[in-house]
């Protein structure tokens, strides 16, 4: 990573000079001054007692001492008040983006190859997919695949929710309506379930009810395992087609109910242990701690009547993972309104000792907003479905650009994923955000289409070039070429670093940073009737990678390529 080359030979100098200062290396934000800059200087300057400018100027003349024969900068110099400035040479610049081009994924180092099970999507059966659940799906995929690109082995959980309340208030509500099982469907389960939850909040009788099935659905009831059977199979056929339309997959298929085989190994653990404790007959274990600013409360493992809850399913599923994968890390991605309950969760698991050996971690997101600041609603006051945001969505791309209208419904389906995914992955995950659906679909701005439209554009350059694509060793020819061949050799930096914070907003910036670039590039450089021929091969070959990195990086966000727009 060029970062690092340049903080390894920094770090050097400050050694050979006895500074006691990290060599910390930042991108520059002024591309006219240079390329990266050093600030170190400015916090050192109180201890060496010295300006930081003065301090500045012995590191950069010990610099040039040091690798005055090296030909990797074409300038580093020191800036009042304090700065080091360093500037690539072309010929550094180009020999990177041959790496780049012609090895195995851009060159990037990879870490040590780790096996991560990665848990999320965790829809409800028996109600349809809404809003609410396209971000654990859509910023859990994109995860995935970045740490699959790192190279690590990486299993995929959707980790349904189908032993929880709800399944009691259906069957309640199927057994009261006399449906037949053989008649269940998702639209008769859209329609039971919402009525059900409505009831149990107005009648305390009818809403202890749904719970006592759901008790004796957990102990094993064969009536109600035949309702759950058919609600499962039902709803999971309908929530997979969801999934494949936003071309999110995953390996498992395991819930809640899948937990409950290993609960008694669990809790013969706890009990080893003794971390089972008793408060008002239920079970709980205790995981605040001393240092805790805030009063952490108990994880609740089992109820007074006997039932388990979510962070008992959560403990049974870490054992059936531990038993049957032998996983380094898990992650879970959901809201960030659970974050408590895995603070819970991971205590516990520390207690047990899984912690010495598995790495846990909880992603949280923020909420997918309307105009009005508040969680995303239809005009009825709903959570809108996603088939029908789906259709939504397509109908706005094509009123903003009537043009497209000619497109292939497969192309179109691909656009409609582009909108949706990247108005979400261009966002800090754990921040809300608004969803402008005119906005996002237009081809112009911060959009999926727009990313789209640039990789088109580009690839449609090229398929009419029938010259070879190879780069001169010094030659960059202006400001825009430049500026792109920068932007491209911060891929590396710019992945690793959405790999390290799972931040996939990172690399969705970076992509939108690029086509900028790109667009720039060729409004300034027009290529087909260039004359020059070292000048032509040499931009064909920039642009050639600079497709090739859109192509990976909007693999990475789970974004397909529609044929044309």
């Amino acid at each position: 990573m060029i970062i690092e080359y340049i903080e390894e030979k920094l770090q050097k100098v400050l050694n050979d000079l006895n500074y006691d200062l990290q060599a910390k290396i930042i991108v520059s934000n002024r591309k006219e001054l240079c390329d990266y800059q050093f600030d170190g200087c400015f916090a050192y300057a109180k201890i060496a007692r010295k300006s930081p400018y003065e301090i500045s100027e012995e590191i950069v003349s010990k610099f040039l001492k040091i690798y005055k024969d090296e030909e990797d900068f074409s300038k580093v110099e020191a800036v009042k008040p304090g700065f080091i400035n360093f500037t690539l040479s072309n010929k550094f610049i180009n020999e990177r983006l041959k790496d780049m081009f012609y090895k195995e994924k851009f060159n990037i180092h990879m870490p040590e190859k780790k096996k991560i099970i990665i848990d999320y999507g965790g829809p409800n059966i028996a109600k349809p997919l809404h809003v609410g659940h396209l971000r654990s799906a859509i910023v859990g995929e994109s995860i995935k695949r970045i740490l699959k690109y790192f190279g690590h082995d990486v299993i995929g959980d959707v980790h349904l929710g189908d032993y929880g309340l709800q399944i009691g208030q259906v069957i309640y509500g199927l057994q009261k309506e006399n449906i037949a099982k053989e008649n269940i469907t998702i639209e008769i389960l859209d329609e039971i379930y919402p009525k059900m939850s409505a009831l149990c909040k107005e009648d305390e009788q009818v809403k202890e009810r749904c719970a006592e099935i759901t008790k004796e659905l957990q102990d094993g009831n064969a009536e109600y395992q035949e309702y759950f059977k058919i609600i499962r199979e039902v709803s999971g056929k309908d929530i997979l087609k969801i999934y494949e339309y936003l071309d999110v997959h995953f390996d498992l298929w395991y819930g809640e109910s899948d937990a409950y085989p290993y609960i008694d190994k669990v809790t013969e653990e706890l009990n080893k242990k003794n971390l089972l404790t008793t408060s008002n007959g239920a079970k709980i274990v205790e995981v605040s701690k001393p240092e805790d600013e805030l009063e952490i409360p108990p994880l609740i493992y089992q109820k007074s009547n006997g039932a388990y809850l979510y962070g008992t399913t959560d403990l049974g599923t870490i054992y059936e993972r531990i038993e049957d994968f032998h996983p380094d890390n898990m992650i879970y991605i959901t809201d960030m309104r659970q974050s408590l309950h895995f603070k819970q969760l991971f205590r516990v698991c520390e207690k047990l000792g899984y912690t010495d050996t598995i790495t846990f971690e909880h992603l949280g997101f923020g909420t997918v907003n309307g105009s009005d600041g508040k969680p995303f609603k239809t005009r009825a006051g709903s959570a809108p479905k996603l088939d029908s945001l789906f259709k939504e969505t397509k109908n706005a791309f094509l009123t903003s650009n009537p043009k497209n209208d000619n497109m292939t419904e497969e192309d179109l389906d691909i656009l409609v994923n582009a909108i949706i995914k990247f108005a979400d992955l261009q966002n800090n995950r754990e921040k809300d955000y608004i969803f402008d659906l005119n906005k996002f679909s237009e081809v112009v701005g911060k959009t999926g289409p727009y990313i789209l439209y640039t990789y088109l554009r580009i690839a449609s350059i090229l398929e009419k070039e029938t010259e070879t694509c190879e780069l001169e060793e010094k030659d960059i020819y202006n400001k825009e070429d430049r500026d792109l061949r920068i932007k491209l050799l911060d891929l590396e930096n710019t992945l690793k670093y959405s790999y390290s914070t799972r931040l996939p907003s990172v690399l969705a910036n970076y992509l939108y940073d690029l086509c900028v670039n790109m667009n720039a590039f060729y409004e300034k450089n027009h290529i087909n009737n260039l004359e020059d021929k070292k000048k032509k091969e040499s931009w064909l070959f920039v642009l050639n990678l600079g497709n090739k990195v859109i192509k990976e990086m909007l693999a990475l966000l789970s974004i397909k390529i529609p044929k044309k727009m």
